[in-house]
């Protein structure tokens, strides 16, 4: 999987949340950079600023909704890598270690 986020992030898809957070995603480290459940607050947030501006970011809504999931099995105080967790159940796939 190391392998796929290095070839990734020599596209203009590179960034630091893929080879650092990716990285730890996939090794199954999820010791938090930002808590899970301060992302959720600021996703609010954001959708609240959405509303007031009349604008419609239905796939903001979606990862608020996957990070409450993560929330609710007990991911909350966890980093926001930990996303794969939820992205594993819903496919029944294993990707972390």
């Amino acid at each position: 999987m190391h392998k796929t986020i290095d070839t990734i992030a020599l596209g203009a898809a590179s960034s630091t949340a893929l080879t650092v957070l990716g990285r730890r995603a996939v090794d199954g480290n999820y010791d938090p950079g930002f808590y899970v459940e301060h992302y959720i607050k600021d996703l609010g947030i954001a959708l609240e600023e959405c509303d007031r501006m009349e604008l419609s970011l239905p796939c903001l809504s979606i990862v608020r909704q996957l990070y409450v999931s993560l929330k609710a099995q007990g991911g909350g105080r966890l980093g926001t890598q930990a996303l794969i967790k939820v992205l594993e159940q819903l496919n029944n796939h294993k990707i972390a270690k």
